[in-house]
């Protein structure tokens, strides 16, 4: 018996041991490592794994997914020993940076990555990348864990455009494009409010002085007025009938001009606006124009595409239903010929069967009645040969001898024998010794050379008559007839 060790797996270790005493696989932190027991150094720390997946999208757009797992197996607890059992049981001779662990954490991702991908869109996949990378997580997980392997973090990289199919970059410029020409439209929206308030303001600005200079010149000639009417007062009614009629014209040449400017400050913000409202409108309209030729193009190669394949379609649909017609025609008849065939048949079987049930019947009936008859005669003439057995005081020899002359037997052999005699033509063959079959010894010896001597002179006859009748030879060994000529 050997000494007993005592063995402690490091911070990140943990100690598989099997052998004596153990049924399957023991972990733990600290052991006694007894005889006929053996312990295994199992590395639990978590190791990244860097993957570039190539995977395609709903469309058929294959793209690049850049991702780093973080992998190991679980920190033993109560909850996850059966996990560390698998991982034991299956991982523990390979090392975590060999290329089998690595083989095989990469096939489970790229699988389970390039399924969840063919059922999701591009734009799914690019703009719900939380949700895309969980679903990835939860079904990686779901596969190692039959190997006893937990992912501690995963984390999925940008998009990635496969050379060849720039998805992502032409979606960038795409983008910035839009971006660009949105700039350049809130730049000539923010000009034209420049110039049109810079407008207004000076059409504001000449109306306010067209009013002050009439109100100045109004009250200016009330003033002259009032000062001189003490001094004219003959003309005072003439001059300020005058001075009213030049205030009239004042004021109506202020008026007038006030309007004029109004009016020209409406001119020109009726031009700027309509210089800028025709360039919006011709942008817009060449817009419109493009759109309509990309559409009528689209239209026309559409109605194109579409009554080719809508004449393509209802020939085939006329083939289609004509053929159908026909084989649901050629079916229907071929159906009622088959019923009718079924129904001639089962007909024919049914007055057949009930015929065989006549017949059957008649027979049976028939056959009821011989049997009834046949007993009937039996338990008689069993009566019978009891009555004549028991005149015979049971001598079963008479009773076969009388029934055998009662049923005339006696005579039915003799005849059968004659028969099979009749026409047969016996060969007496008589063969005798140089003594006539006599032997001159006495006594008892003599006696049994005597039968000896009988028994070999009736073979030779024997052996021919067979060989006549038979035309069999008697074998080599035995015996060998003269041939007959």
């Amino acid at each position: 018996m050997g000494i007993p060790r005592y063995i402690v797996a490091g911070p990140s270790e943990m100690l598989a041991i099997t052998g004596n005493g153990i049924s399957e696989i023991l972990l733990k932190k600290k052991h006694f490592l007894w005889p006929l027991q053996k312990c295994t150094r199992l590395d639990i720390s978590p190791v990244n794994y860097s993957f570039q997946v190539q995977a395609m999208s709903a469309e058929k757009l294959p793209f690049y997914l850049p991702a780093v797992f973080t992998i190991g197996p679980k920190v033993l607890d109560e909850t996850n020993y059966e996990s560390l059992i698998k991982y034991a049981k299956l991982m523990s001779n390979s090392d975590k940076q060999s290329t089998h662990i690595q083989d095989l954490v990469k096939g489970v991702i790229e699988g389970e990555t390039r399924v969840l991908a063919a059922s999701m869109t591009m734009e799914q996949i690019f703009k719900g990348t939380k949700e895309f990378k969980q679903e990835v997580f939860d079904k990686v997980q779901l596969e190692l864990n039959q190997f006893g392997l937990y992912i501690y973090n995963a984390n999925v990289k940008q998009l990635v455009d496969v050379p060849g199919h720039e998805y992502f970059s032409y979606l960038g410029q795409k983008t910035q494009m839009e971006a660009a020409n949105q700039a350049k439209i809130d730049v000539a929206e923010a000009r034209m409010k420049g110039e049109i308030g810079a407008k207004l303001r000076d059409g504001e600005t000449k109306q306010n002085a067209a009013m002050i200079d009439a109100e100045t010149f109004i009250i200016s000639t009330k003033r002259q007025g009032e000062g001189k009417k003490e001094e004219v007062r003959v003309n005072t009614e003439v001059k300020i009938f005058q001075n009213q009629r030049e205030a009239e014209v004042v004021e109506a040449s202020a008026f007038l001009a006030k309007k004029k400017a109004g009016w020209s400050q409406t001119a020109r913000l009726a031009e700027v606006e309509a210089e800028k409202a025709v360039a919006i409108r011709e942008a817009e309209l060449q817009m419109e124009v493009e759109k309509k030729k990309a559409f009528v193009e689209t239209a026309k190669l559409k109605a194109e595409l579409l009554t080719k394949a809508t004449v393509e379609y209802d020939i085939k649909v006329q083939e289609a239903n004509s053929e159908l017609y026909k084989r649901q025609k050629e079916a229907e008849a071929a159906l009622f010929e088959s019923q009718k065939k079924a129904e001639a048949q089962k007909a024919n079987a049914d007055a057949e069967l009930y015929t065989r049930q006549q017949a059957a019947n008649s027979e049976l009936y028939a056959k009821q009645k011989e049997a009834e008859g046949v007993a009937t005669i039996g338990k008689a003439q069993a009566i019978y040969l009891g009555s004549i057995l028991k005149e015979l005081n049971h001598n079963y020899t008479a009773l076969r001898d009388y029934l055998m002359i009662n049923n005339g037997m006696y005579k039915e052999i003799a005849q059968l024998n004659a028969e099979a005699v009749n026409g047969m033509q016996p060969k007496i063959s008589i063969w005798s010794g140089a003594n006539g079959g006599e032997s001159n010894s006495g006594g008892e010896g003599g006696s049994g050379l005597k039968d000896v001597a009988a028994l070999y002179r009736m073979m030779p006859p024997l052996l021919e008559t067979v060989q006549e009748q038979t035309g069999m030879q008697p074998p080599a060994w035995l015996a060998t007839l003269p041939h007959h000529k």
